[in-house]
């Protein structure tokens, strides 16, 4: 069904959306949209660097394998 729309249909589309909402609406609309991507990737970089601390914490625990009784020996 809306693999035959075409560029005119997508034009109309366009108009009547521009109409009944109006140009400021719109135009707020899609600056929060603009927000939420940016805030969104943000997010998933911040979640990156966790996931990548626990990590590197992860490894240098398992690195130390020495019971706790020959660390003080030393």
């Amino acid at each position: 069904m809306l693999n035959n729309i075409g560029l005119p249909g997508i034009l109309l589309i366009a108009v009547v959306v521009l109409v009944l909402f109006g140009r400021g609406k719109i135009s707020s609309l899609m600056g929060e949209v603009g927000k939420g991507i940016t805030s969104f990737k943000k997010g998933v970089a911040e979640g990156g660097k966790e996931l990548d601390e626990a990590t590197e914490e992860a490894a240098d625990a398992a690195k130390d394998v020495t019971p706790a009784d020959e660390k003080d020996k030393v």
